[in-house]
Formats: C-alpha cells, sequence, structure tokens
C-alpha cells in the first residue's frame, strides 16, 4: 500500500478515536518532574535498564546541549506544525516521566534525553515548545522536526516540517538572540564549549530514495546518492563551525531495513531484514565516517565524531536476549503483520509492555533501545559505536584543555 493510501487510512482511523494530545507547552510539565529525574529511572526502564542518570544539574560537564535532528529526536517540535508526523497523542509517551505525550515518537524517553542528564543539563526544550527567552534556552534547544532529512524536500508528503537547512538557520536566529543578551564574547564561549547532536537521514530513504521521488532511483546510484547527503550534511556543518561550533555528534542512520514497517512492505517471510535497504545504510556510513575524517582536518579546533547507529541497532537486534528484548520483529503499537502496515494512532494498537520491544511503532524504537543507544554514545557501554572517541571522551578531552568558565 502507497504512502497516500495509509494517509487516507490514518485520517479515517483517526476520527475514530479521541485521544489526549500533548500539553500545548509540554515542557512546563517537564520542568515540574526535573528534580526527580537524577535519581529515579524512566517508568519503563526495569531493574536491568542499561541506563539511569547519576549526575545533577548543579554542576554540568558542558553549558548547553544543542540538537538537530528528525524524528529519532524530536520532543515536540511537530506538536506546532501542520502534519501527519505527530507524537502528540496517547500512546506515545505514555512511560515518559510524566506519562503523557510530548511530541517524542516513542514510549517514552529519546537518546537525547539520556545524554543530557549523563551532560549534567535538563531535558532540552523544542525550539518552538518554549516561550523564546534566553533563559529556556541557555541549557540548549532541540531543533528536530519528525519527517525532515537532509534533503530540503525529504518528508513533504507527510505535511510541514523544518528541514535540515532551516534547523541550522534557526540555529543562527537563537545565536543572534544570545549575542543581544549576553554579549558576544560570551555567547562564543557557551557556543564552543556546547556539545551539538545532529541524528538526520533516515527520511532521505524512506520518504524519498526508496519512493523514488523525482524519478531520484534513475539518477543516482545509491553509492551516488549517500555522498550526495554527506557532502550536504558536510556544507551544514562548515556552517556550524562559522557559527563558533567546535563540538559536533554526527549520528549514523538507523537499520531501516529491519524496521516492522519494511518487514510489511517487502513481506519479510521470517523477520528477515531488508537487505538492499539496510546495503544503504552500510554504505552511508562509510562515506559519512570519511567526511567526518576530512572534516577534522579542515576545520581547525573542531572536534567531530561519528557514531554508527546501525552497528549499535544490529548487535541489539542480534543479541536481543543478552539485552532482555524477545520481540524482535513486531512493533509494540501498529496494525498489520509485524504490526507496521497501520501507524500508531490509538492506545488499543499497543501492546501492554514496551520493555520487552525493540520497536515501539513502525520506524522507531522504544526507549529501553534508546537508554543503550545513548550509553554506547556516551562511553561504548556495550558497544564501541563513536570514531573517533565517545562522547564522554570528547568532553573529559575539552576539560583537560582548559577550565570550564560558564
Amino acid at each position: 500500500m502507497d504512502s497516500p493510501v495509509i494517509f487516507a487510512v490514518f485520517v479515517l482511523i483517526s476520527l475514530l478515536f479521541s485521544q489526549q494530545t500533548a500539553l500545548e507547552y509540554p515542557q512546563e510539565l517537564i520542568n515540574g518532574v526535573q528534580d526527580s529525574l537524577t535519581s529515579e529511572m524512566s517508568p519503563s526502564q526495569s531493574a536491568q535498564s542499561p541506563s539511569s542518570p547519576s549526575q545533577t544539574f548543579s554542576s554540568p560537564l558542558v553549558p548547553a546541549l544543542f540538537v538537530i535532528g528528525d524524528s529519532s529526536v524530536d520532543c515536540g517540535t511537530n506538536n506546532f506544525l501542520g502534519t501527519f508526523a505527530r507524537a502528540d497523542r496517547l500512546p506515545y509517551g505514555r512511560d515518559f516521566d510524566t506519562h503523557q505525550p510530548t511530541g517524542r515518537f516513542c514510549n517514552g524517553r529519546i537518546p537525547v534525553d539520556f545524554l543530557a542528564l549523563k551532560l549534567g543539563l535538563p531535558f532540552v526544550p523544542s525550539y518552538l515548545g518554549q516561550t523564546g527567552s534566553v533563559e529556556d534556552m541557555i541549557h540548549g534547544v532541540n531543533y528536530a522536526s519528525a519527517g525532515a532529512g537532509i534533503i530540503f524536500t525529504s518528508g513533504s508528503e507527510l505535511g510541514q516540517h523544518i528541514s535540515f537547512s532551516q534547523q541550522v538557520q534557526q540555529v543562527v536566529d537563537t545565536f543572534q538572540q544570545f549575542i543581544l543578551t549576553m554579549g558576544e564574547e560570551a555567547t562564543s564561549e557557551l557556543i564552543s564549549n556546547s556539545v551539538f547532536y545532529i541524528s538526520i537521514g533516515n527520511n532521505d530513504y524512506i520518504h524519498y530514495y526508496l519512493r523514488n521521488v523525482s524519478n531520484v532511483q534513475s539518477l543516482y546510484l545509491p553509492w551516488s546518492f549517500n555522498q550526495f547527503l554527506a557532502s550536504t550534511m558536510k556544507q551544514e556543518i562548515k556552517n556550524l563551525y562559522n557559527m563558533k561550533v567546535r563540538r559536533v555528534v554526527v549520528m549514523g542512520p538507523a537499520p531501516i531495513g529491519c524496521a516492522p514497517y519494511y518487514l510489511w512492505r517487502y513481506k519479510s517471510e521470517n523477520g528477515e531484514c531488508v537487505q538492499i535497504i539496510n546495503n544503504m545504510i552500510l554504505e552511508f556510513n562509510f562515506v559519512a565516517r570519511f567526511m567526518v575524517e576530512e572534516l577534522t582536518k579542515e576545520l581547525v579546533g573542531a572536534n567531530i565524531i561519528y557514531c554508527d547507529v546501525f552497528e549499535a541497532s544490529m548487535d541489539i537486534i542480534k543479541n536481543n536476549a543478552r539485552y532482555g528484548f524477545n520481540v524482535t520483529t513486531d512493533a509494540c503499537c501498529g496494525l498489520g503483520k509485524y504490526r507496521g502496515w497501520i501507524i500508531c494512532i490509538s492506545p488499543e494498537m499497543a501492546c501492554s509492555n514496551a520493555s520487552n520491544h525493540i520497536w515501539w511503532d513502525q520506524f522507531h524504537p522504544t526507549d529501553r533501545v534508546n537508554a543503550i543507544l545513548a550509553d554506547n554514545v556516551w562511553s561504548g557501554l556495550h558497544a564501541e559505536i563513536c570514531y573517533p572517541m565517545n562522547l564522554q571522551s570528547m568532553v573529559a578531552h575539552k576539560a583537560r584543555d582548559q577550565e570550564p568558565s560558564w
């Protein structure tokens, strides 16, 4: 079934259900539970959870965390947009700290939530979900928008979204506001010591190349397409560098060939991943790692790391029992074979326990997977996936170079 038909079904089904929507400013509710986050685990995390926060907000390791990306890290941007790509209704957020939908495409926390706590920071608010004051943005901003891609028009059939280049422009706007309030020197100090987390690219395959938009497959072989994506990302990172950004974490695409949607669409017999899709991701990882190595040599003082989400995710899938997962192919929420046919739009469509599932919906992992991914980005706890170093080493390396002044 093509995407437009799925969207039509979505509209019809959504009319049958009246669900609780996200708060207009979900960050206000999240702020109400921040004090307990450093001592409590996410409600959906069991005793065998791979990650629990231990940092306190009083002594952050970095001044701020800024997030650019797609639905893998969207924390509420699309709540304010006219789009089908929304997570502002239950069961999304049911296992989050507030037990409310916030716009995160997950049952609970997303990777940057776990990483913010490890950095000693509060959860980062959505750019469109805060008041716009410097006080709200001083510890970081999340610009991520579900449906966004490296290519400007990726995901446009879903409705409105904030593309990669548009998010970078929002970063410019934020920095200008900082300069007007704090002064140029203080802003430069804050930005150069902060961490920028980029997680984008999945939608360029899901909503562009694999759908053969503009007959792209006849113009670009997968290898050339991947080089185009990496080249575009490289330029945007250079743009950030010109704004004094120095510490960047680049996340690679997930193994979307294993996602429930593609298992259903490609009629996987026994849950085998769609190799032709995963091969594209493997190629991109090769190109992107080389791109990061080039940038590190070109940009003086920059510290850029590349984290292989594909490698980490496949480790979880292949060693699911070791991680405590016994449902590896079916989504927790959805309809159809592998629960990959119809998107998650109602609590009645969701399983009762997401903690033993790898996949939450058609494309997104559960928060237990997100916790494992965050652990790997931070310290390589379960698998070394970041090159040339992990985030903890990046932060420690900077700390040895100079004492923080924020």
